[in-house]
């Protein structure tokens, strides 16, 4: 099952992404979901850090791991920017979530 931890500052905005673990949907190379939480995962954080010229801290491990934090001191356009895109890649991987129930499970600290 792939575990994604989201968590989020006392104003709600989000703070760090942790995902983990593989969705075992289907053999590796054909697992949907895996794919899917991969493209919607690196995506957000590549579109943050081309279009809001923010460079998220990024750790990358084996077994499915990927873990980024937004940086704090951002103020103005680029944070709202920057939040916007990450609640959207939330939106689409809890559209997997409901989907894929069985696969992956999206907790909120």
């Amino acid at each position: 099952m792939i575990e994604i931890n989201i968590t989020r500052a006392s104003n709600q905005l989000l703070k760090s992404v942790t995902i983990s673990g593989h969705a075992e949907y289907d053999e590796p190379g054909k697992d949907i979901v895996c794919a899917g939480v991969s493209a919607v995962t690196f995506g957000a954080a590549n579109a943050v850090e081309e279009l809001c010229g923010i460079a998220l801290h990024v750790e990358q491990g084996k077994s499915g791991f990927l873990r980024f934090v937004i940086p704090t001191g951002m103020d103005g356009d680029k944070l709202e920017k920057t939040h916007f895109l990450m609640e959207g890649m939330l939106v689409s991987l809890k559209t997997i979530e409901e989907s894929y129930s069985d696969f992956i499970k999206i907790t909120t600290n």
